[in-house]
């Protein structure tokens, strides 16, 4: 068997968009991601996409959004790993909706929720491709101040995260 080799997959984020990006097992994940979006938060936009592992091994893929949908489509494309799944939300954050995708039966695990620039690491085998983990935004410059800690109490506030 050869070495595996590694791989930086760039994830497009669209303008006023975030991406979560994780793994599941089965080729229901699709509908059942589908209902557990569109039930967490009314006008939710959102495009899904997943990479079956067998079969027919096709990008399959849901949504109400087609340019989220087809970004996702894209995505998937470039990770090309299986059971790999991108969503693309707009008009909701990934705080409303991950504790009903981590619900989701199939759902294996999440890597990444963000709006940051997003890389996906892959390795790739003999077998096929594999995520191994991700780079989501940029190293850290410092570590806060107290002034940065009041900012960042307020900021939580104000957009009502925190009463």
């Amino acid at each position: 068997m050869s070495e595996p080799r590694l791989q930086v997959v760039e994830v497009p984020i669209p303008e006023g968009a975030n991406v979560i990006v994780g793994q599941a097992h089965f080729i229901k994940t699709l509908e059942d991601l589908y209902e557990a979006l569109v039930t967490s938060v009314p006008g939710i936009r959102f495009g899904i996409a997943f990479c079956e592992a067998s079969q027919k091994r096709l990008i399959r893929h849901e949504g109400n959004d087609e340019e989220l949908r087809k970004t996702a489509i894209d995505a998937c494309k470039a990770i090309a790993a299986g059971h790999v799944f991108v969503i693309y939300l707009r008009n909701a954050w990934p705080i409303n909706v991950l504790n009903a995708i981590k619900h989701v039966q199939e759902v294996v695990t999440i890597y990444a929720a963000t709006a940051n620039p997003l890389q996906v690491i892959v390795a790739e085998t003999s077998q096929g491709r594999g995520v191994l983990g991700v780079v989501d935004g940029f190293t850290p410059l410092g570590v806060e101040s107290e002034d940065d800690i009041a900012e960042r109490r307020a900021f939580l506030r104000k957009i009502g995260y925190k009463k």
